[in-house]
């Protein structure tokens, strides 16, 4: 028997019966060396990390699509509502969304909670039971005014150009903890603002782009990977298919040279079938108890789509998954309306994440598994529409919890009124040099060469918070 593969313009192959089986030893050997290694043996550039020892592990990222209002939630004015209705005292900034009146004050009252007297406001009263496990950063600022630049920036580090995704870079500098499982996945993603170049591995290689399950339009009880089991194949019969395709694209792929795209589609391809042993059953959250689900607010219409997602991201979490992001998409952005959808909003999100957080630490998860929850920019305390706030890249909070930062604190400030970083300023750059490293990961050594030059995330700037660092 001989197979005779389609002839190309710059080779022809021959395959006998004895050559085809010592393919498959080489082929396959190769990619189950690569899985052992976390995915990255046989891909071109090769993982550069970890660098020094990790305080995490693994990433949750809650994601909050449409930019909360800082001053709305964590980061108490007393003086915005002092001044309702009166001029902001100094000058907006030089580039706008869109213009804005006085200042409005926060609908909402705030108070005080835990050891270390952390303001929360009325939206998120399950979350502030958790204050002394969070991390406030109360100065992040960036440089874009739109969605879709602040999405790019926030998951890329750039909102001009086409960059890896923060779960590509992580994956790269990492591997996987489990070979079934893709190392990072979204949940329910935006297909908007930037849509796939937020979880983009863009010219890293296409084996740590980030698997999305589901999509935003979709409820997160719909969301599903597709065709995860065969339902007629058997386990021998799809691995001899796969083998035989494998060894056509391995001799395709010889013929031509090296291509990291075929390269991470035969990857791809092994990674799908070894995901049909374990998928299934992480995606299934029939097992978990009825106490559980009700921690998550399964038990709830109102909370279940983003508690199935918190609960979800627990599970890939436990099973070793690299980064899973949850998205609330697309709500937060109240040009009008404030109290009524930021009201809306919360609720919906407010159960779910005090629940992830309880989950994790009780099953002794939080220690090493990083979360953090932030919108691509915060809103301003000028009004819109009547009863609105803008888009606000000047200065925002955002929390993180576990994994290695100090749990109880505040870090950075913005001015009296909430519109401007003021003190211990933090750009996306830092954010992203902070989160890497926690992760055992040097910014600037995790590079990547591409057209002519070294890449990275934080492009050339940069400097990791070490005051927020345990």
């Amino acid at each position: 028997m001989s197979i005779e593969l389609p002839r190309h313009d710059r080779c022809e192959c021959t395959l006998g019966r004895r050559q085809l089986l010592q393919e498959w030893c080489l082929g396959f050997g190769s990619i189950a060396a690569a899985a052992l290694l976390g995915g990255r043996s046989a891909i071109a550039g090769g993982v550069q990390g970890p660098h020094f020892p990790a305080r995490a592990k693994r990433v949750i990222f809650l994601f909050m699509h449409g930019g909360p209002s800082q001053i709305d939630t964590f980061d108490y004015k007393p003086a915005l509502q002092r001044d309702h209705g009166k001029p902001l005292p100094f000058a907006k900034p030089r580039v706008q969304f869109a213009p804005t009146g006085n200042l409005m004050a926060s609908p909402w009252k705030f108070q005080q909670y835990g050891q270390s007297g952390a303001w929360v406001s009325e939206l998120f009263p399950n979350v502030a039971q958790h204050v002394d496990k969070l991390c406030f950063v109360k100065s992040l600022h960036g440089t874009n005014e739109a969605h879709g630049g602040a999405l790019l920036a926030l998951h890329t580090g750039s909102d001009t150009f086409v960059r890896p995704s923060m779960g590509s870079w992580i994956l790269y500098g990492l591997g996987s903890e489990n070979q079934n499982l893709p190392g990072f996945i979204t949940l329910c993603p935006t297909l908007g603002h930037g849509g796939v170049n937020n979880w983009s591995s863009a010219f890293l290689p296409g084996i740590y782009q980030g698997t999305p399950v589901g999509n935003a339009g979709v409820p997160a009880s719909k969301a599903a990977i597709e065709h995860l089991r065969h339902p007629d194949a058997s386990r021998e019969l799809q691995r001899a298919q796969l083998d035989l395709l494998q060894t056509l694209n391995r001799a395709h792929s010889e013929s031509r040279g090296h291509e990291d795209a075929l390269e991470s589609r035969i990857q791809s391809h092994e990674l799908a079938f070894r995901m049909q042993t374990q998928a299934p059953e992480i995606f299934d959250l029939s097992a978990e108890s009825d106490a559980t689900k009700k921690l998550y607010g399964l038990d709830d219409p109102v909370t279940e789509n983003f508690g199935r997602q918190c609960l979800t991201a627990r599970r890939l979490a436990e099973a070793g998954v690299r980064f899973v992001q949850c998205s609330h998409s697309y709500k937060w952005d109240q040009h009008e309306k404030l109290k009524e959808g930021h009201e809306r909003n919360s609720l919906e999100v407010d159960k779910p994440i005090a629940g992830l957080l309880a989950d994790l630490e009780s099953r002794g998860l939080l220690q090493d598994t990083l979360v953090f929850w932030a919108g691509e920019f915060g809103r301003t305390p000028t009004v819109q529409g009547g009863d609105g706030r803008d888009h606000n890249p000047h200065g925002f909070t955002v929390w993180m919890a576990g994994g290695g930062v100090k749990a109880g604190i505040s870090y950075g400030a913005t001015d009296d009124y909430g519109f401007y970083a003021t003190s211990d300023k933090l750009h996306i750059h830092d954010f992203h040099a902070t989160l890497l490293h926690l992760l055992g990961l040097d910014h600037e050594k995790l590079t990547y060469r591409y057209s002519g030059r070294d890449f990275r995330l934080t492009d050339v700037a940069g400097r990791v918070v070490k005051e927020i660092l345990v």
